[in-house]
C-alpha cells in the first residue's frame, strides 16, 4: 500500500505554558498509538511531536493509505444450540446469523466462512468475517478523537465553535483551525467543529497570512521559513540554551529545567536580549533575587564561576528585531520594581528580630486539632533538646535554633515567596547576631527537601531537623492523617524519608523506638493525638526498605538486615556491605539453606529448647564437632561484631560449613528422648544466634 508522511495540526488560542510540554506529548503519542494498533504505521515509522504557544501537531512517517484488517471470527452460538438434533438450523441461529453476519438466511452462508471452535468446555460456532480493507481516513478520525479526549487538560473552556452563539465546544483553548495531511493530499477528519484542511498561521506579529501546507513533509521547514515559527519544542528549547550561554558571555546562566520549560512554551521565534538592573540590589540576598527574576518575570539571572550574581540578566523574547532597545528597556523598567519590592521587604524584616517575631505563630494555623505554629514551635523545642545529646548536639543551641526556626513564616520577604523559608531566617538569624550553628539550622532543619537533596551539616541542624519531621509524623498518625495510596498530603513520606536518611548517611546510632516515643511524647495533653508508635514505626521501616533497595541491594539481603527489626539503622550500610560480601563466598548457599533449616526447627519447635546446652548429653561424632566449632566461633563473630567489622564476623562462618553438613547428615534432632530433643533445639538455638548475629542469613537462601 502506498505509504507517506502524515501531518496533524490543531491551532488554538494560547495554550497554558506549562502543561504545553505534556500536552504535546500526549497529542502525538495517542494518535501514533491508534494508527499503529491499526496496522497502519510501519517498523520504520517516526513519530515527531510539536508543541508551541499555539498549537499541538505530530508527523508521523510511513503511514500507510489504507490497511486490510485480518479476518474477524464473530461468536454465533454453541453448536447445539445451533443445531437441533437432526442438523437442521435452529430459530437462534438464524436470528444469529441475521444478526451479528448480516444474512437473511443460514442457508447464504457460505461454508468457508464458518467454523466449529472447541473452548475446552464447549463446541461453539464462529462466523468469520472477510478481510477488510480499511481507509485512512476512518483510523485518523477515530485516533484524533481518542487523542483529544486523552489530553492531560488542565481545566478544560467552553467556547463557541465555528458559526455558533453558544458555548457548544470544550477544549484547553478555543480552537481555530485543523491541519490533517498524508503526502499531498488532505484528510478530511473533523475535530472540536472544524474541519481538516492544508492552512494554517504563523507567528501571531511576525507572520501575516494564512501558510499553505503543499505537503506533510514541508510543515517545520514552512512553519519556520514563512510562519516564523519553530514547531519543535525540543529544537526551540535547544535553540534558547544555546543562544543563553552565547549571550552570556563570561557568566554562566542559571538555567533550572522548569524555567527553561517554561520560557520555551510562551515563544515560537526564541530571541534572547541581555538586560541589566542597579548593583545597588546585589545587596538583597541573590537567592531572593534570582527567585523574583525566575518567577515574576521568567528571565535567566546571571552568575560568575564562584556562583555570585551579577547585576545582568537574560529575556526571551518572542519578538526578533534589529533594535531590540525598546525591549531591554521595557522589562529592565518592570524588573526594577519587582526588585526594589524585594529590597523594600527585606528591609523592613531585619527591622525586627526573628525572636519579636515568635509571637506572632500563635495567629497562624498549623492544623486544626494540633493547633496553632506556636504550638508546634513548642513541640519542636521539646523535641529538639531531648533529640540533641542522643546524636551530640548541644541542647542549648537546639532549643535555640528550634524556637526561631518556623519564625520567618511571618516575614513579609517569606509571605511574597513561600519558597524561601528557612533561608530568609539564616539571613535574618545571621542579622541579629544568632550563633552560626542556629543560623544554619533555620535554614537545614528543612533539608532534605525531596530525595538526593543536601542533608543537614551539623548536629544542631540535624536535632531540629529530626525534630520537625518526627513531630509531623507522630501529629498526623496521631489524628488518623495516614498516608493512603499515592495520597500524602502532608508529605509523610517525605518526612519518613529524611530521618531515615539523617540517622544512616549522617551515621546517628540512635534508637527509632526512642525516637518516635519522645515524637508523641511531645503531644502529651492534646487528646486528638492518639499513640501510634507501632504504625509510625512499621511506616518508617517501609520507607527504610524502599530506600535501601533503591542503594541497589536486592530484596533479599534488604530482608536480611531488615526482617529482624533493628532498632539502630546507621550501621544497615556496613552489615549490607558485609551481607554482599558473604553471598560471594562458595559456602554461602549451603550455609544459609542450613540456617533457614534451623529457623523453621526452632520456631516449629515453640518452647521445647532447653536453657542451655548440656556438654554430657551430645553424642560423639558430628554433634559434639558442631558444639565445640561454635565454641570457637562465637567468641570471634562477637569479637567482630562489637569492632564493627560485620563482613568478618560473616566470613568467619565459612569455616563452620563442614561440621553444619555433617550435624544435619549425621543427626536426628528431633529425637524421642525429651531431655536429647530439648538440649539439641538448644544447640541450634545457639548456633542460629550466632549465625545471625549481623544479619539473619536464612533470608538469603
Amino acid at each position: 500500500m502506498k505509504s507517506a508522511t502524515l501531518l496533524v495540526e490543531l491551532l488554538t488560542e494560547e495554550l497554558p505554558p506549562k502543561a504545553l510540554k505534556g500536552l504535546g506529548e500526549s497529542f502525538a503519542r495517542s494518535i501514533s498509538a491508534a494508527l499503529r494498533d491499526r496496522g497502519f504505521l510501519g517498523a520504520d515509522t517516526a513519530v515527531t511531536p510539536f508543541a508551541t504557544p499555539r498549537r499541538l501537531s505530530v508527523a508521523v512517517t510511513a503511514v500507510a493509505a489504507e490497511v486490510t484488517e485480518p479476518s474477524r471470527a464473530v461468536p454465533l452460538l454453541p453448536v447445539n444450540v445451533a443445531f437441533g438434533s437432526d442438523g437442521a438450523p435452529t430459530e437462534a441461529l438464524e436470528k444469529a446469523i441475521k444478526a451479528k453476519a448480516g444474512f437473511a438466511r443460514f442457508a447464504d452462508v457460505p461454508v468457508e466462512r464458518l467454523e466449529r471452535r472447541h473452548d475446552g468446555k464447549m463446541e461453539r460456532l464462529f462466523y468469520l468475517e472477510p478481510p477488510i480493507k480499511v481507509p485512512l481516513r476512518p483510523a485518523l478520525q477515530d485516533a484524533l478523537d481518542a487523542a483529544i479526549a486523552a489530553l492531560p487538560i488542565p481545566k478544560v473552556m467552553s467556547y463557541a465553535g465555528p458559526g455558533s452563539y453558544f458555548n457548544n465546544e470544550k477544549f484547553v483553548r478555543p480552537a481555530h483551525r485543523l491541519v490533517a495531511l498524508h503526502g499531498e493530499a488532505v484528510v478530511p477528519v473533523e475535530a472540536l467543529g472544524l474541519s481538516a484542511g492544508r492552512e494554517t498561521l504563523g507567528h501571531r506579529f511576525l507572520s501575516h497570512k494564512a501558510i499553505a501546507m503543499a505537503n506533510a513533509d514541508a510543515y517545520a521547514p514552512t512553519l519556520e521559513a514563512e510562519g516564523k515559527v519553530v514547531p519543535s519544542f525540543a529544537a526551540r528549547r535547544a535553540s534558547i540554551v544555546v543562544q543563553l550561554e552565547g549571550a552570556a558571555g563570561s557568566a554562566t546562566p542559571i538555567m533550572p529545567d522548569a524555567l527553561l520549560d517554561e520560557v520555551t512554551a510562551l515563544v515560537e521565534w526564541p530571541v534572547v536580549y541581555a538586560g541589566s538592573f542597579d548593583a545597588a540590589f546585589l545587596a538583597v540576598p541573590q537567592e531572593c533575587l534570582i527567585l523574583t527574576m525566575q518567577l515574576n518575570q521568567r528571565y535567566f539571572a546571571l552568575a560568575d564561576d564562584s556562583g555570585t550574581l551579577g547585576n545582568r540578566f537574560l529575556l526571551v523574547s518572542n519578538l526578533a528585531t534589529q533594535d531590540p532597545s525598546a525591549i531591554v528597556a521595557g522589562n529592565e523598567r518592570v524588573l526594577r520594581a519587582r526588585l526594589a519590592d524585594a529590597k523594600f521587604f527585606f528591609d523592613q524584616d531585619r527591622r525586627q528580630r526573628l525572636e519579636a517575631r515568635v509571637g506572632r505563630l500563635a495567629s497562624v494555623v498549623h492544623h486544626n486539632k494540633l493547633g496553632s505554629q506556636a504550638q508546634r514551635v513548642d513541640r519542636l523545642r521539646a523535641l529538639a533538646t531531648r533529640i540533641a545529646p542522643l546524636i551530640g548536639a548541644d541542647a542549648a543551641l537546639a532549643d535555640r535554633a528550634a524556637l526561631l526556626a518556623k519564625a520567618d513564616l511571618v516575614t513579609d520577604m517569606v509571605g511574597e515567596f513561600p519558597e524561601l523559608q528557612g533561608l530568609m531566617g539564616r539571613y535574618y538569624a545571621q542579622h541579629d547576631g544568632e550563633p552560626p550553628e542556629v543560623a544554619a539550622a533555620i535554614e537545614q532543619h528543612y533539608w532534605p527537601k525531596g530525595a538526593g537533596d543536601r542533608l543537614p551539616e551539623a548536629p544542631v541542624a540535624q536535632a531540629v531537623a529530626l525534630a520537625d519531621r518526627l513531630e509531623a509524623l507522630a501529629g498526623m498518625f496521631g489524628i488518623g492523617q495516614v498516608p493512603t495510596g499515592d495520597k500524602d498530603p502532608f508529605g509523610l513520606r517525605r518526612a519518613a524519608l529524611g530521618v531515615i536518611r539523617i540517622l544512616v548517611e549522617r551515621n546517628q546510632p540512635v534508637s527509632l523506638t526512642a525516637l518516635v516515643d519522645l515524637a508523641f511524647a511531645a503531644f502529651a495533653g492534646i487528646p486528638a493525638v492518639q499513640p501510634q508508635q507501632a504504625a509510625v514505626l512499621d511506616f518508617v521501616y517501609d520507607r527504610l526498605r524502599g530506600y535501601l533497595r533503591e542503594q541497589g541491594y536486592t530484596a533479599n539481603q534488604v530482608a536480611a538486615v531488615l526482617d529482624t527489626r533493628p532498632d539502630g539503622i546507621a550501621d544497615l550500610p556496613a552489615r549490607l556491605a558485609a551481607v554482599q560480601a558473604f553471598a560471594a563466598l562458595p559456602e554461602a548457599a549451603a550455609l544459609s539453606a542450613a540456617n533457614k533449616r534451623i529457623v523453621n526447627i526452632l520456631r516449629k519447635s515453640g518452647s521445647e529448647a532447653a536453657g542451655a546446652v548440656d556438654r554430657a548429653r551430645l553424642a560423639d561424632g558430628a554433634e559434639h564437632d558442631l558444639y565445640l566449632a561454635f565454641q570457637r566461633l562465637t567468641p570471634q563473630v562477637e569479637a567482630d561484631y562489637g569492632s564493627g567489622d560485620f563482613t568478618g564476623a560473616l566470613k568467619a562462618l565459612a569455616t563452620a560449613k563442614p561440621a553444619v553438613d555433617r550435624y544435619f547428615d549425621d543427626v536426628m534432632v528431633m529425637a524421642d528422648d525429651p531431655a536429647i530433643r530439648a538440649n539439641r533445639l538448644a544447640l541450634l538455638r545457639g548456633v542460629a544466634a550466632t549465625m545471625n548475629r549481623v544479619a539473619d542469613i536464612s533470608k538469603l537462601a
